[in-house]
Formats: C-alpha cells, structure tokens, sequence
C-alpha cells in the first residue's frame, strides 16, 4: 500500500509560473493547492481540515510579500516548512528554519529541493 502523497501548497501571482510549478509537482504525485496572493493562501492555512506539508511561496507577491506571507502563515501553523522562490535567491534573507530555492529552477532543481525538505 502506498503512503498517501504529500500536499504542496503553491503561492505565486504569475498564472503561468503557477501553472508551471503545479504541473511539475503533479508529475512527481504531489497533491497540490494553490493560491495566487497571501490572502488566499492564509485562506488555505487557516482551513484545518486541510493537510499541508510544505508551502511554496514567491517573495514578490501583490500585497503582503512571501516574507509576510511566512511568518502569518507560521502563527497558523507553527511546524509548516517554507520554500522561497526568488529570482534574487543568492542576495535574500531566509529564517534559518526556511529554505529558498533560485528562479528559474529546472524541473530537477525543483524535485529535489522539495524532497530534501519533506523527506529529511
């Protein structure tokens, strides 16, 4: 019997980009919900009813950036693991709990940050 997947929360304004991501985390059988800015992503977190294993977030979002994005997301879910993405990954501070990851990233990149963060 398999173990049932992981859920992957995606938080990034560019439709495409998102779309992108999603399809890739789909291919390697993440579950996956998204959101498009911080409201609609604390909107996910906030409903317990909903298991999520990782969030990754873009820094720059509409609205509250990734950064705020983090710590709101953190006081719903104090053990939720974060992934940035950035296109200034190497000149950003991420909290030493979380982790980020530099656009663009191939789809390998990207398959191996998120399993050395869910399968530590």
């Amino acid at each position: 019997m398999s173990t049932p997947s992981s859920t992957i929360l995606v938080v990034e304004d560019d439709d495409i980009v998102r779309m992108l991501i999603v399809d890739v985390l789909e291919e390697l059988e993440y579950t996956v919900l998204e959101a498009d800015h911080g409201e609609s992503a604390l909107k996910e977190l906030k409903d317990k009813t909903k298991r999520i294993d990782l969030m990754m977030t873009d820094m720059g979002l509409p609205g509250m950036d990734g950064r705020e994005l983090a710590t709101e997301a953190r006081k719903l879910r104090p053990a939720l693991p974060i992934l940035f993405a950035s296109g200034y990954a190497e000149s950003i501070e991420v909290p030493a709990d979380m982790h980020c990851i530099g656009k663009p990233f191939s789809i390998d990149q990207l398959r191996d940050k998120v399993k050395s963060i869910l399968l530590p």
